[in-house]
């Protein structure tokens, strides 16, 4: 590579790494072209990208970041899962193909600028998917909500059933 396209590679990863909410780390060894195709496509649906890139390059652009700590994790075959949409489901996607692809390996991550070691990453793979804590949380409130609709409706109601005792008791009085 010449030095031009090399810097220009080395802007690409920083834009890359600013703009995703999270970045994972593998270690690729092992797996065919097939396997490995197969990942990038479950990890496309969910807008994340699966890239190897240059090790050396990496490490300048994370070092420029302020990233050192990040950039220790660039040794031997990596490859870079960059998260643009839920970081929870791409992280189930990774941590089941290695369930099922044992040569597959997790080295790092990152969430935000906050660095993410595998028993993180595979807590956060744990984790419900962001529609259904969504879906959770609406629930909650909806039912507080309806909750509190039923009290305010109890006082009416028990107000109408007793009207409706005083009629049946003055229909009794009257047979």
């Amino acid at each position: 590579m010449v030095k031009k396209e090399k810097e220009q590679t080395v802007e690409q990863i920083m834009e890359r790494m600013r703009e995703n909410t999270g970045v994972l780390l593998t270690d690729y060894q092992g797996l065919t072209v097939a396997e490995i195709s197969e990942l990038r496509s479950k990890l496309r649906s969910l807008k994340c990208e699966y890239k190897v890139i240059k090790n050396t390059l990496s490490k300048i652009a994370l070092e420029k970041m302020g990233l050192n700590d990040f950039a220790k994790n660039f040794e031997g075959p990596t490859a870079v899962a960059f998260e643009k949409g839920d970081p929870v489901s791409a992280a189930k996607v990774i941590v089941d193909f290695t369930k099922e692809h044992a040569k597959l390996k997790i080295k790092a991550g990152m969430l935000g600028e906050k660095l993410l070691s595998i028993d993180d990453i595979k807590s956060l793979a744990s984790l419900p998917s962001r529609e259904v804590l969504l879906a959770r949380l609406l629930g909650s409130m909806q039912s507080s909500v309806s909750g509190f609709v039923n009290v305010l409706a109890g006082v009416p109601r028990k107000f109408v059933y007793g009207l409706e005792a005083i009629r049946k008791q003055k229909e009794a009085v009257k047979v």
